[in-house]
Parts: C-alpha cells; structure tokens; sequence
C-alpha cells in the first residue's frame, strides 16, 4: 500500500439540485462545459491532475500546494467572469476546499483522512469561495496574491479532531483607497497588535492578551476615544504605514510594539506615534518579571494617556484599574483561555473551561477569570452546544454573580452579567448591569453594542453607530446585531442590506437574513437562505432541533426578545422562508 503527501483539492456546485430541477439538460450541458472550458484546463495548467469526477463534484491533486491554491484562485475568478451578467436562474457558483494531507493511493484514486478533510473544507466554503486548512494556510501565506480570514477550529463530521480553517479572498485588484474617517472630536488612539518575538509562536495569545489588556485600560478613560480590538487586530502580523491605518480607524495615534517572553521574565517595547506623520511621540522599553507585568501596563496606559490627552480627569485615573491577580500563573491562565474564547467554537470552549477553573483554583478571588468562565458557559447557552443549555445559563448566573461580587468596578463584569441576565429574561437586572458598564467603560464596544440591542428602537440603533465607529473594521458582529434589530423593527430591506454584507459564516444571522427576505416578498432567495443555513445547523449545533418547540427555543436563546409579538412576528417569518417552526 502506497502513501503519500498530496495537495488535495475538492470543489462541487452549489444548488445543483435544485439547477437540475429546473433545467435538467441545461444544467448538465453548462456542467461539463465548466469543466471542460475552465476548470479542467486550470487544474492541467498548476501542473495538478482530475482524481475523479463525481456528479457535480470533482477531486484533483497536486504536487505543490501553492499550484493547489493558485489553481483554485483561478478557478474561481473564472467562474465570477463568466457568471457576470448571467440571470441567476443560469449562475454556476462554485465551492472549494484545499488540504495537504497524507493520502493512500490506489492505482488512479486516492483515499485517506488527507481527502475527507479537504471535502469537508469544500463544505465550509461559501458559495464562490474557497476554505484552506491550517497546513494549507502555512505553506502558502505571503506567496500569493490573495488574503485570508482566520475561521477558527472547526468540528466536521467524520473527522475525529477539529480543523482549524481559514477562509480565501482574492485581491487581485487594489482596493480604492477608503476615504479617511473624521476624527473624533476627542484625542483618539488605536493599540495594534503587540508582536510576539519569543522563540515559540505558541506565546502569541500571550502577546495578544497583553496587547488587550493595554486597550481594555485605555478605553477606561473616558476622555480619550479608543479603538475596539476587534478593528485593531486587523492589522495583525501586517506590514502597514502609520497614515493608512490612521486613515482607515479615523485615529490621531498608535500605539505600535512587541513582547518578548522568556521563562519568567517579559520585555515590552513600546513607541507612541503621530499617525498622520509617523512622529515619535514617546517610547519606553520595560524588562520586568512576569509578575510585574500590571505595573508596566499601569506606567504606560498612563503615559499615552497623558501624553495624548493632556489633563486627565481624576475618575479617569481612578477608574483605571482592572480586576487583577498576584498570581502569574492564573493570569497566563486567563489570557490563554481568551484566546481560546474568541474563535467561537465548541471545542474551543472546551477546552478554555478547565483552564479557567484551574486560574480560579489558584486564585480564587480573581474576577476576570470568573467572568471569562461565565462568558464561556453562556456561549454555551446561546449556541446551543450544550447537552443541556439550561444548565449552562444557570452556571453562567451563578459565575458571573460571584464575578459581580469579587469587584463591582469592572465593566467588563457588568457587561458580561447584563448579556446573561438578559438571556434568563431578567431584564430590569440586565440593563441596570449594561449602564453601570458603560458609566466604567465608555469606550466598550461589545457594551455598546449589546445595550443598543437591549433597548432597541431608534435609541439603540444610535447606540450601534458608536459601536461602529469604535470598531470600523467589524463585518461581523455588529452587522449582525444590527440586522436583526432591523428586522425587529420591521425594515426588511435595511436588514437584508445589513445582513448581507457580513462576511463570515455566521449561522444564525442566515436566520435573520431568510426571515428578512420573506417577508419583503423574495421567497426564492429565503428558502436558499434557509437551505444554508440548516446546512450550517447540522454542522454547529450539538443535538439538531427535530420539533417546532426546539426550534423555538433556539431562536429565543438567540433573538432575547422581551416582547413575545416580537417573538411571534420571527417565528413567523422564518416559517414563510420554509422553516419548520
């Protein structure tokens, strides 16, 4: 039996069945004519060879696996040319998947995990798009003229260890450059990612906590305005000039730096500049135990904040103080668990919920990691990737409450407790905990986000424009939100406008968007909507909804309306795009 290690690529057409049931013949013809007239003669062209044809898929192989994602990018810039002015009745899309991955051949064919793992990619991929692994991603990275979007671990079927997948776009064109943002009228600054110069690429959740908790610091002073960390790490391991991300986050300053950690020591070099003129403003380098790594946060907050903001308010400086541990370890702990917590995904959650209660076992009046725990249970609740979500909300009460009583001043516990509270239908407690967070933390994204949520109508909608403006770059979440207070406020047309500029595959707003489109009257293109994203609930979720009561409850956990007609009027709309609900 030969092995080897091969790049895998897997593509199929999306909608085929439903194509063929339109136009049977039609649709065979247009197939082979795709394969024959481009993708044959690309994969042939990246020096690849065709494994096998199957129905509307296709397997091909590829000694290198920069020819492998290179012939994919080509693929699907040609299928975008030639569906150009197509009607959408006669519009081929494709999905791919790229893998590297050891394989087993059989005379012509090849089998093994290396090709289940690619067909999964292919799955993963939206319509025109193309998913890579993480192995993929390794080897091609600053070798091609493409960019790539981190997706995170991902759980496939069939697979016994999660993928961690990241999603292609081409920019084979220059973006037109984005017309600068208006500063505030506030001094405004953006921390960018800190590097991370230790030996081990592993220690770059530590370097990325760090560079949080700077933000998290800053963003207490309210007279300053800070940009969110979500815009922020966009710009992670990028070579950027100062002007264009000064253009782009509409900011004065940046902080720019690096990290180097060694055993129990920690370097910090840090430089704040003038964006629009690269000019030095001030720079400082820190060689200090681990343990003293709060007080070189605290020195150099307080310096930018001082040398961009001029006289500070005295609350400012008394509000800059962050829940803390005198234990290293349990602070390594948290930031390692963070990191864990934003790639959204089951397995990731669980495996950050015994790193947090190890950092709470060592210190068991440390705040931040009781929030962070409870954070994490309530993912679990709203995700529905418990066995028992009733259970997680429950803990995520219980935790957050003893985070509450560890140190009122944090907002980040106030905002943590309003999201959940809200999610067991205690209202009154969760937007008493949403204004307390942001009275602590005015420049809080995720809290302004959530309380124009809570509140809802025109009052919250001015709420998510602060948060947009905090966060610029955010094609996510805040859409997201965004989009379903639109639905709720019944502008289907903004909400499918908003909806669909997310970019990313976000499950639930394909709810939002399916129940949107049907009610504006575009039944076709609901019913699409709601074919992807019961393709994204199989993948997601842990126990699929089988009854109309599942699926509500899925939907309450996500929508977190107050108003049952608000509750009714979603449950119905989503039966209009085909949902059993």
């Amino acid at each position: 039996m030969e092995r080897k290690l091969t790049a895998i690529l897997a593509a199929d057409v999306v909608g085929y069945s439903r194509l063929m049931g339109a136009d049977e013949a039609g649709t065979l013809q247009a197939l082979k004519d795709v394969r024959a007239e481009l993708v044959e003669p690309a994969i042939a062209e990246h020096k690849g060879r065709v494994v096998k044809l199957m129905g509307d898929g296709l397997l091909a192989e590829f000694a290198s696996v920069v020819e492998a994602v290179s012939c994919a990018v080509a693929i699907q810039a040609g299928m975008a040319e030639r569906n150009d002015g197509s009607s959408s009745a006669r519009e081929f899309q494709l999905r791919i998947g790229v893998n590297l991955g050891d394989v087993i051949v059989d005379g012509a064919d090849i089998y093994g995990d290396g090709v289940n793992v690619a067909a999964r990619l292919e799955g993963l991929a939206e319509p025109g798009g193309i998913c890579v692994a993480d192995t993929v991603y390794q080897n091609v990275r600053g070798k091609l003229d493409v960019s790539f979007e981190d997706m995170g671990r991902q759980q496939v079927k069939n697979i016994a260890e999660p993928i961690h997948v990241y999603g292609l776009r081409l920019v084979t064109e220059p973006a037109p450059a984005a017309s600068a943002l208006p500063l505030p009228d506030k001094p405004s600054v953006a921390v960018l990612p800190l590097a991370n110069l230790s030996n081990d690429p592993e220690q770059a959740y530590f370097s990325d906590g760090i560079t949080e908790d700077i933000i998290t610091e800053l963003s207490r002073f309210r007279s300053l305005f800070v940009i969110a960390r979500n815009s922020s790490f966009t710009f992670k391991d990028r070579q950027v000039k100062a002007q264009d991300v000064g253009r782009e986050l509409g900011v004065a300053h940046l902080v720019q730096g690096s990290i180097r950690r060694s055993g129990d020591r920690v370097r910090v070099s840090v430089q704040l500049v003038k964006a629009a003129s690269e000019e030095h403003v001030w720079a400082e380098r820190y060689d200090r135990q681990l343990a003293d790594i709060f007080a070189v946060q605290d020195e150099l907050t307080q310096m930018v904040a001082t040398k961009i903001g001029g006289r500070l308010q005295a609350e400012d400086r008394h509000r800059a103080v962050q829940s803390r541990t005198g234990n290293p370890t349990a602070y390594d702990c948290v930031l390692r668990a963070q990191s864990l917590y934003y790639e959204i995904s089951r397995t990731a959650n669980a495996e950050a919920r015994p790193i947090l209660e190890e950092a709470i076992r060592l210190d068991p009046n440390y705040a931040r990691a009781h929030v962070v725990l409870a954070a994490i249970h309530n993912m679990d609740f709203m995700q529905s990737w418990s066995d028992d979500p009733e259970r997680s909300l429950a803990m995520a009460i219980e935790i957050g409450q003893k985070a509450f009583a560890l140190d009122e001043s944090d907002g980040l516990v106030h905002a943590q407790l309003g999201e959940i509270l809200q999610n067991a239908r205690r209202f009154a407690e969760a937007g008493r905990h949403f204004e307390r967070a942001l009275d602590l933390n005015p420049n809080d994204v995720e809290t302004r986000a959530l309380y124009g949520s809570f509140i809802g109508g025109e009052s919250g909608l001015e709420q998510l424009e602060i948060a947009e403006r905090l966060d610029p770059c955010s094609f996510v979440w805040i859409p997201w939100i965004k989009g379903s207070m639109l639905f709720t406020a019944r502008r289907y047309d903004d909400a499918i406008a908003t909806l669909t500029q997310i970019d990313s595959r976000v499950t639930t707003a394909k709810g939002w968007l399916a129940a949107s489109l049907a009610y504006a009257g575009r039944t076709d293109e609901a019913r699409a909507t709601v074919a992807a994203y019961l393709k994204a609930v199989e993948r997601d979720l842990t126990v699929v909804p089988t009854s109309s009561d599942q699926w509500q409850a899925v939907w309450r956990r996500e929508a977190k309306l107050e108003h049952e007609d608000d509750n009714q009027h979603l449950f119905e709309g989503l039966r209009l795009a085909g949902l059993d609900l």
